[in-house]
């Protein structure tokens, strides 16, 4: 699972765009939103993970020196 693939994202996508992603994608698979469909939750948790490895992503490079 590629997490720019998994929320549909540019490969210079920035941490800004992958919130708004990761919103969408939520407001749109929440399993609040889709109680009994389980294809909209393993969306919705597919796209937390993305979006998990993705904000990591930007804190390491926010902490790497240059």
């Amino acid at each position: 699972m590629r997490a720019l693939d998994v929320l549909e994202l540019d490969p210079d996508a920035d941490i800004e765009a992958a919130k708004k992603a990761w919103r969408n994608l939520a407001k749109e698979c929440h399993p609040d939103v889709k109680p009994n469909d389980p294809e909209a939750a393993k969306r919705f948790a597919a796209g937390q993970a993305a979006f998990e490895v993705l904000k990591q992503a930007e804190n390491r490079r926010a902490w790497k020196p240059e």
